[in-house]
């Protein structure tokens, strides 16, 4: 009796093992819908930084707009503004 209750507590076990390891790649192959484009935000940011170097962009304009690109990539929060 022993055995059986341990052979069907091991097959319990590998099964919600496996449950898990399913359910778990098919919410990381799912991106967020609301995830910023990085790369799309980082290249923002370079074409800014050019504009600011050669004086097309003022400097609380470009202070401005860094923070909101950085606000959105998540480097700093709204309060450090």
């Amino acid at each position: 009796m022993a055995k059986r209750a341990r052979e069907r507590a091991r097959l319990e076990k590998q099964a919600a093992k496996r449950e898990r390891r399913q359910g778990g790649s098919s919410e990381e192959a799912t991106a967020p819908v609301d995830a910023p484009d990085e790369d799309a935000l980082m290249e923002e940011f370079r074409v800014l930084s050019e504009r600011h170097a050669e004086g097309q962009v003022p400097q609380d304009q470009f202070d401005q707009e860094r923070h909101r690109i950085f606000v959105e990539l998540g480097i700093e929060t709204d309060e450090d503004g």
